[in-house]
């Protein structure tokens, strides 16, 4: 797969173009799917748009990262990743808990719902043993998200790291709020 900077002189010069994305995802070519997310009009993506890609996801990078950028900063990132957290599906359930992540780390506090980001954080630590490896994987690094990026729930998902018993998310945490970064969110997701 070719690393961003190889692409960001074509990202540079296309910027957003919604079909082009489209057409180069639906290559199924990993390269293409990639640079499709960089260049998505994440506006302009649909839920149609977006349960297609997830579906056709062909790597994790794409259905952990790729996927998840463009939903997370489009208008159905939230609403699509309650939906595939519940998949059977471990791709599309692992698309899911990072596109929350995603959420987590783009969204202002007042845009989050504390509620709903409360309970996911126990709904993983009730289900993260249990889930198959990419999904885990994707519920830890929510809780690093929600512990990093979300300040009114911090101590919440440390508390939840250290109940599962992953000492690395809490030290993830932990560096953000040493390194003066806590609760300072990204412009955008996608890299």
């Amino acid at each position: 797969m070719k690393k961003y900077f190889d692409m960001k002189p074509i990202v540079k010069k296309i910027k957003k173009d919604y079909q082009l994305a489209k057409d180069l995802y639906a290559t199924g070519n990993a390269d293409a799917m990639y640079l499709a997310g960089l260049i998505a009009d994440d506006e302009k993506m649909t839920k149609k748009d977006l349960q297609t890609w997830v579906k056709n996801a062909v790597s994790n990078n794409i259905n952990e990262y790729t996927v998840p950028w463009v939903a997370a900063e489009g208008q159905h990132g939230y609403e699509l990743a309650i939906e595939w957290i519940d998949s059977k599906d471990p791709h599309v359930a692992a698309a899911g808990w990072s596109t929350l992540a995603n959420l987590a780390a783009l969204k202002p506090d007042n845009e989050l719902n504390m509620a709903s980001l409360k309970a996911l954080l126990a709904r993983v630590e009730k289900n993260i043993h249990q889930s198959p490896d990419r999904v885990r994987s994707t519920m830890n690094a929510f809780i690093i998200s929600v512990g990093s990026y979300v300040v009114p729930l911090s101590a919440d998902a440390i508390a939840a790291a250290k109940r599962i018993g992953v000492p690395a998310t809490i030290d993830y945490i932990k560096k953000a709020k040493d390194r003066g970064s806590l609760g300072k969110k990204k412009k955008t997701v996608k890299c």
